[in-house]
């Protein structure tokens, strides 16, 4: 059985119609894994023994007349959210060795509808990159050309689903994350509302952004998993009480009387030619299927990388200082005291860009700057949610670019932070925001490389997005 090309809507229904069972397509799975990870390097562990076991299980669970939605599918998580029994390292040292005892909510979900977990996917180190060349292991490459990077910081989930080595998998977006490595790698990917699914149980690396969502080949596979993923979690203050929508419905509407605002602050000159011109293809195509095109203005997108950085850095530095030698993870050697345990154990498991945020997120905490940084960025970040509040006034999604270029080369980037941080422009605002988005794949450029476009929703409309973008994709 190939799986290269296999959708999570189509092995569910192979599953209940018994054209194979869970124990055969694991194995499907693991084996693609075999052949081609030693190229794309998507995974950092796989555990076959483990998946196999629960593949068994999922068998017999419907041998004896078990239903669930997604009974005995495999699914590849990224390597910050807890699986019970697998390794959560978020690609640092500090982390070498940590087996998690418990589920993260969103993985104890998918573990009641029955999914079976086939390994931890490669990402920057705690979430914190764009190329997934931060992480402490590996770096991954990108399927369609393996000199470029995948995008991150979930670029291992992309590679994954993109490269025909996981049928659908888990990432976190806290600027960008699942969407720009969708982007680079062709598949679909998408952001919920802040608030809509929980972030117990997955390692924090700015709390008031990250949110975890599917990476997957088709619109119709991140409903399904959303239906799942998302709802209230009393372990998480931040997810809210509100009915989950029925995605899988939504999706049925049509692109025909949908308001697609296109942010003039958005399409500027400075990015890729070929990606603007395969952007606006793409929304002239959801004009001539009958959207309605508006043109809206978001005035305060020119501080929104400024303001990113300041909070997701600040809220890094205080997520980070957990990890300081004592209770988990790393630890010097035979230390002198107590700070040069702190201060060795982390200089020793930590990498270079985690050190750079975690040194700018406590210089902007420190007193006497706080107000400057701090105090003035979340005041930025409230004009910035005005102004989406205020265009969505005039139009039920918005469409942009994902990233600036198409995927780059490995290496690139990696000695210019500056450079990277520019990259996510079109992302961030979404996560300062709250709001939900796609990154759906409109073409590919000349030289083949994967080009996708974002639809941006209101906070906690993920409806409407799921209905514009399964038109979208019929087009």
């Amino acid at each position: 059985m190939r799986i290269d090309d296999l959708t999570l809507a189509v092995a569910v229904e192979g599953l209940k119609a018994k054209e194979f069972s869970s124990v055969e397509l694991t194995q499907a799975v693991l084996d693609t894994i075999a052949e081609k990870d030693g190229a794309i390097h998507a995974y950092l562990t796989v555990d076959a023994e483990g998946a196999l076991n629960q593949a068994a299980v999922a068998d017999q669970a419907r041998a004896a007349g078990a239903d669930a939605p997604l009974l005995g599918v495999p699914l590849a998580v990224k390597d910050l959210i807890n699986v019970k029994g697998q390794p959560c390292t978020c690609a640092s040292k500090i982390l070498q060795g940590y087996v998690s005892p418990y589920d993260a909510t969103v993985t104890a979900k998918l573990r009641t509808a029955g999914a079976v977990f086939c390994g931890r996917t490669n990402m920057d180190e705690f979430a914190m990159g764009s190329s997934t060349e931060g992480s402490a292991y590996q770096v991954t490459r990108n399927p369609h050309d393996p000199i470029r990077v995948p995008g991150g910081s979930s670029g291992g989930s992309a590679a994954a689903v993109a490269g025909g080595e996981a049928i659908a998998a888990l990432g976190t977006d806290t600027g960008g994350s699942i969407r720009q490595p969708a982007s680079f790698c062709g598949c679909v990917g998408f952001k919920p509302s802040y608030g809509r699914v929980s972030r117990y149980g997955v390692t924090a690396y700015a709390s008031s952004l990250d949110q975890v969502g599917p990476m997957t080949k088709t619109v119709r596979d991140a409903a399904m998993l959303m239906q799942v993923l998302a709802g209230h979690d009393p372990h998480d203050g931040t997810t809210q009480r509100l009915p989950v929508p029925d995605y899988l419905a939504a999706m049925e509407g049509g692109m025909k009387g949908l308001k697609i605002g296109l942010p003039k602050e958005y399409y500027v000159d400075g990015a890729d030619p070929e990606v603007m011109r395969l952007v606006k293809a793409a929304v002239e195509r959801c004009s001539a299927a009958g959207a309605e095109l508006v043109e809206v203005s978001l005035p305060h997108t020119e501080y929104a990388i400024s303001v990113y950085y300041i909070i997701a850095t600040a809220e890094a530095s205080a997520n980070l200082a957990r990890f300081d030698g004592v209770r988990y993870g790393h630890r010097a050697a035979d230390p002198e005291g107590v700070f040069d345990l702190y201060a060795r154990s982390r200089a020793e498991g930590f990498g270079r860009e985690v050190k750079r945020r975690i040194i700018l997120g406590t210089y902007v905490l420190s007193s006497g700057y706080y107000d400057a940084y701090y105090g003035r960025a979340q005041k930025v970040r409230t004009l910035i949610r005005k102004d989406f509040s205020e265009a969505f006034n005039q139009c039920d999604l918005l469409m942009t670019p994902v990233a600036p270029t198409p995927a780059y080369k490995i290496g690139e980037a990696a000695d210019d932070p500056l450079k990277m941080y520019l990259g996510d422009i079109f992302t961030v605002t979404a996560n300062l925001a709250g709001l939900c988005g796609f990154s759906l794949p409109c073409g590919n450029t000349s030289g083949g490389l994967p080009v996708g476009v974002q639809m941006l929703g209101a906070p906690f409309r993920e409806e409407v997005l799921f209905r514009a973008a399964a038109a979208f994709e019929r087009l």
